[in-house]
């Protein structure tokens, strides 16, 4: 409710661009000209808030002093102690005189903030949680009832340093992010001595080493060595990635095994993880639409109540005989009973919850919107190359046409003359190839549409497609057929050739990815129809649908003909969402009602385009965001129906004379834990989750690359 109080405060402000807040953090970032600062924080202290300045909200603590529980739990003493007093001392005006005054020091030890902000809200007509108490606390301590005045003010002070205790460990999931990078890195000087080095003073261009075990302090490409690193706090993938020079490193990952050097590409704070944090922070400060709802039910729902009570005061001894003093004591209790307190909270904490365990299986969801609204997919649009396959060619096949040349050298013609070429077939068959001896090429040229040309000891030798072969009436019937045959597979074929004809055929397709084929069957089992978007030619693009298990295919779209595509989809009345890779589908992620990126690279283009980045291009990562998401809705209802459920059997009890005011805070303050650690039942889910994955496996199992090392 306080974000509410803030955001009316400063709606007057037209030059406020931005305004984001961190609930479980207690922050608060507003888009504002400098000019206007002196304006906005006089606002928010005419709300009746305080304002402090944080430099820097990713890396800054918030600073209590002392322990957190130490007044509370001393007004509770003193709350006990007037009880005490009123119950077991002489009823002497000396001994109700030092209860009163016993009373009095409980509720101002631990109920002067509840009460600066509650007189605020009920001048400015505003009724709010602290309003509530207000009333409740001083109107107990009018007609009497001064210990439990003093009770119920020690305990909703207590309860509201336990809760915020408890949504602490929701923040922290978050703020453990931080933890993953090293605060320090070895940088090589100019005199070649390393020496450890501040992260923030590391500029582009630096050359840093890591040593086996440590922590990558910041993204970089390798230079020097080879090792296995453990990318899994990042992007959850489960085994250790081999890599060596010409390879990109990433901050917070672990390297297993061997030093490495590397070039750092980026500064600290435009980092992969650091663009990882502060997507997650801008997730926290996006309001779901199960907030909204609620919190607009809390703005009817308090001043209902608080009109409500008023008439059970006044109809109590007007219609139902009561007592003046018993009535109003009943309406007091209503008031206590019905703070909105585990209801509003109910919400961010589960939807921050969501958000960590996510994020902790490499998956980074940039608003609660798209959490809570996942488990309605109803239609996914997938991208071909990059998405569903891996976007590498390789070789899948390799013939031999002509038994009078030995296959060994046919495949060190092939690979000299695929080698000096940038073409990805090229690259696919020399990758395909392996390691061959070194064959001197001559007169090397490519021709465009067709292939390679090069001379090998005195010889014409060719590396073409279909086509060129036809040209140069080299394909035979046999030839033909064998070339149409791998064309319907949706293979992409090269020939070398030399002038007396074919010597061998090779084949490179763009294989699926592990897993492609079992997420389709799981979105399929879960109500979901994908549908293949590609501009790639019908036979490729059925060819590897076929193997993914896609029905629906549609080929040779450009980037907006994909656009189109999901908007037509999207007309349909359905949930649309799009997986690409965030770059000639950049057009169709944001046209989707959810666009999810593969962000493997940790591309720019992936991370602003998409709604959601699976950050290892696991296609199985997309129906886990599914099941995530309807566990969230669930505990979503769950602590509403808790919130509401408890509050109206202790709201009947109070009625009906059962319930006092210390019982109906323990009811309130019951009401909030249960929803808090329900919402934190998504991380507990998570770990054990994790627990049973291969993840867990991988970090304690030594990688192939470290072998006798």
């Amino acid at each position: 409710m306080e974000e509410g109080q803030i955001r009316r405060a400063l709606e007057g402000f037209p030059d406020i661009r931005h305004l984001s807040f961190d609930l479980p953090a207690r922050l608060l970032r507003v888009d504002v000209p400098p000019a206007r600062w002196a304006e906005i924080r006089a606002a928010i202290g005419r709300a009746g808030f305080s304002t402090e300045f944080l430099p820097d909200p990713v890396r800054t603590e918030a600073v209590q002093a002392g322990n957190p529980f130490l007044r509370p739990v001393v007004a509770l003493m003193l709350a006990l102690t007037a009880e005490l007093v009123a119950y077991a001392a002489p009823a002497t005006p000396a001994w109700q005189s030092a209860g009163m005054g016993i009373a009095g020091l409980a509720i101002a030890l631990s109920g002067v903030s509840v009460f600066r902000h509650g007189v605020h809200a009920i001048l400015h007509a505003r009724l709010d949680i602290n309003a509530l108490m207000s009333v409740a606390v001083a109107g107990a301590f009018a007609i009497g009832e001064w210990p439990e005045a003093a009770m119920v003010m020690a305990l909703f002070e207590l309860a509201e340093r336990i809760e915020a205790r408890a949504v602490e460990r929701a923040r922290n999931a978050i703020k453990s992010l931080l933890d993953l990078s090293p605060q320090e890195a070895e940088t090589r000087q100019f005199d070649g001595q390393w020496k450890p080095v501040a992260v923030k003073d590391v500029s582009p261009g630096a050359i840093v080493r890591v040593r086996p075990g440590e922590r990558i302090a910041l993204d970089g490409r390798i230079v020097a060595g080879q090792s296995s690193l453990d990318q899994s706090p990042l992007t959850g993938e489960s085994m250790p990635i081999e890599k060596g020079p010409g390879d990109e490193v990433f901050a917070g990952t672990i390297n297993q095994c061997g030093a490495l050097e590397f070039v750092v590409t980026a500064p600290a704070g435009d980092t992969l993880l650091a663009r990882i944090i502060h997507a997650v922070e801008e997730a926290q400060g996006a309001r779901a639409p199960m907030q909204r709802l609620v919190d607009r039910f809390a703005a009817t729902y308090t001043p209902a109540v608080f009109v409500l009570a008023i008439a059970l005061a006044l109809a109590g001894p007007l219609l139902l005989a009561w007592t003046w003093p018993a009535s109003v004591y009943k309406a007091l209790v209503m008031l206590v009973i019905a703070c909105p307190c585990a209801l509003v909270i109910s919400t961010p904490v589960t939807i921050v919850s969501g958000l960590a365990a996510a994020s902790r299986r490499g998956i980074l969801i940039k608003g609660g919107a798209y959490l809570e609204t996942a488990h309605k997919l109803a239609v996914l649009a997938l991208d071909k190359t990059g998405t569903v396959t891996e976007g590498r060619p390789r070789l899948v096949a390799r013939i031999h046409l002509d038994p009078g040349v030995e296959e060994a050298r046919v495949a060190r013609i092939a690979a000299a003359l695929a080698e000096r070429s940038d073409h990805p077939v090229a690259r696919a068959i020399v990758r395909g190839l392996g390691a061959q001896e070194d064959v001197e090429v001559r007169d090397f040229s490519a021709m465009a549409g067709r292939g390679l040309l090069g001379r090998v000891a005195g010889t014409d030798y060719v590396l073409g497609n279909h086509r060129w072969m036809r040209e140069r009436n080299q394909c035979s019937v046999e030839l033909d057929a064998l070339m149409a045959r791998h064309e319907r597979q949706g293979h992409t074929l090269a020939v070398l050739a030399d002038p007396s004809g074919p010597l061998a055929l090779f084949a490179v397709a763009d294989a699926i990815k592990p897993g492609a084929r079992e997420a389709i069957a799981e979105l399929l089992a879960m109500g979901v129809h994908p549908v293949l978007l590609t501009g790639d030619n019908a036979v490729t693009a059925a060819n590897i649908a076929g193997q993914a298990g896609i029905q629906d295919v549609r080929a040779n779209l450009l980037p907006l003909e994909k656009q189109k595509a999901i908007r037509d989809l999207v007309d349909s009345g359905r949930l649309v969402a799009m997986v690409g890779d965030g770059i000639n589908d950049a057009p169709a992620l944001s046209t989707a009602s959810i666009g999810f990126a593969m962000g493997r690279a940790g591309t720019h283009t992936a991370m602003e385009a998409a709604d959601v980045v699976i950050m290892n291009d696991d296609l199985r990562r997309v129906p886990e965001i599914l099941r995530l998401s309807r566990r969230t809705q669930r505990v979503l209802w769950q602590n509403i129906g808790l919130a509401l459920g408890i509050k109206l059997v202790f709201l009947l009890w109070a009625i009906l004379g059962g319930a006092t005011m210390w019982m109906a805070v323990f009811a309130d303050m019951g009401a909030s834990l249960l929803v808090v650690a329900n919402g934190l039942r998504l991380l507990k889910e998570d770990r054990s989750a994790s627990a049973r994955s291969p993840r867990s496996i991988a970090r304690t199992a030594a990688s192939p690359g470290c072998t006798g090392r």
